[in-house]
């Protein structure tokens, strides 16, 4: 398999172009990344988790921790590859968005559920990502994994899409991306695509809440 990752995001069809997409930060674009499609082949996602662990197989990392949902699934390959790569145990586990139900909780917040603040604790932990258009959401994974006594030795994205913006001393860790495509990501009020009057796309990504007002 072939070791560039755009290259494989595109060979599986999961590389969007020329239309108008509503990302998770709530920011428009005509780029957008399926990563639900990479996810129904299992040897590509296989690939890329291995593709990680080979870039930190010598780093020492206890526990993989990602964003729910995409970032679940690279974390698991990945921690499953560093396994066999080091012979040892490397956990896996997620973060999932609070849903506000707390007295001043943002629901944009990245918080651990299950009991997986406890696998983090006094552990050297690798942060990974599918995407970051903002780096917002890994930025506050790398916080929690902090707040609860784990020691973030990287960041690590499949594709970052704003190389210019989204760094390590952005992130608050060494960071690492497989690959880049940029992207420009624009406010709704700066958007040339809605000035254009050019229909959102409501399959993917998140243009269906967002004309339902609910991003």
């Amino acid at each position: 398999m072939t070791k560039d990752i755009v290259s494989i995001l595109k060979s599986v069809g999961a590389v969007l172009t020329d239309d108008h997409f509503v990302y998770t930060s709530g920011k428009h674009g005509s780029v957008y990344i399926n990563k639900d499609t990479l996810y129904t082949h299992p040897v590509e996602t296989s690939g890329v988790g291995k593709m990680f662990a080979e870039k930190f197989k010598n780093s020492h990392i206890d526990v993989v921790v990602a964003p729910a949902i995409g970032g679940t699934i690279l974390s698991q390959w990945t921690a499953y590859w560093l396994s066999r790569l080091t012979k040892s145990d490397v956990r896996s586990c997620y973060t999932e968005k609070d849903k506000g139900t707390s007295a001043g909780a943002s629901e944009s917040e990245q918080i651990f559920r299950r009991g997986y603040d406890k696998l983090v604790k006094g552990k050297r932990v690798l942060v990974l990502e599918d995407l970051t258009t903002t780096g917002l959401s890994v930025k506050k994974v790398v916080d929690v994994v902090g707040a609860h006594g784990g020691t973030v030795i990287a960041v690590a994205v499949m594709v970052n899409r704003d190389p210019k913006h989204v760094s390590s001393r952005f992130v608050g860790a060494p960071f690492f991306a497989l690959g880049v495509l940029l992207a420009d990501a624009y406010d709704e009020a700066a958007c040339p695509l809605c000035k254009k009057g050019t229909a959102i796309n409501t399959t993917v990504g998140h243009g269906k809440q967002f004309l339902a007002g609910r991003i």
